[in-house]
């Protein structure tokens, strides 16, 4: 597994969809996780530190688990079909571990709540590669060089 964190959340001007970029804090790899509009609100939430009056859907789940005496140990994009990624959130609880199936928006939304690690399997990664390679003309050395050195403002900050 590889650490990631979150570089950036940004609006695709193609597909005018709000884009997840993961980086891979060892090598520097990128991972663009293309989200829905709700599941792009709640991650900005938390990233902007922004309280709202009363919890929304990943604080509530966040405060059952407390309440379950469970804690988000780490969350993993563990797979890549079909142009769909999978995602699991990893419980620890006193009677034991838990692996549970999510998307992986909602997983990246509980994770900041929790001050989770995110994880991407390297198969993960190597599957994007290859997505990307052959079904993109751009060219990814420019796009992995302007994502590496661009500055938060120049990566955009999306829009609730």
């Amino acid at each position: 597994m590889i650490k990631m964190e979150i570089k950036g959340l940004l609006m695709d001007p193609v597909s005018n969809m709000p884009v997840v970029i993961l980086r891979d804090t060892e090598k520097g790899h990128f991972l663009p996780i293309w989200v829905g509009l709700f599941e792009a609100n709640a991650i900005a939430l938390e990233m902007e530190k922004v309280a709202t009056p009363r919890p929304m859907t990943h604080d509530l789940l966040k405060n059952v688990l407390a309440e379950l005496d469970a804690r988000v140990e780490r969350v993993v994009i563990n797979d890549l079909r079909e142009n769909t990624f999978f995602a699991r959130i990893h419980l620890a609880r006193r009677d034991g571990n838990l692996s549970i199936d999510s998307r992986p928006s909602d997983a990246i939304a509980l994770a900041l709540r929790s001050q989770a690690e995110i994880f991407v399997e390297e198969e993960v990664l190597e599957k994007s590669r290859t997505l990307h390679a052959e079904g993109s003309e751009q060219d990814p050395d420019r796009l992995r060089k302007w994502l590496e050195e661009a500055s938060p403002d120049e990566l955009g900050k999306y829009r609730m």
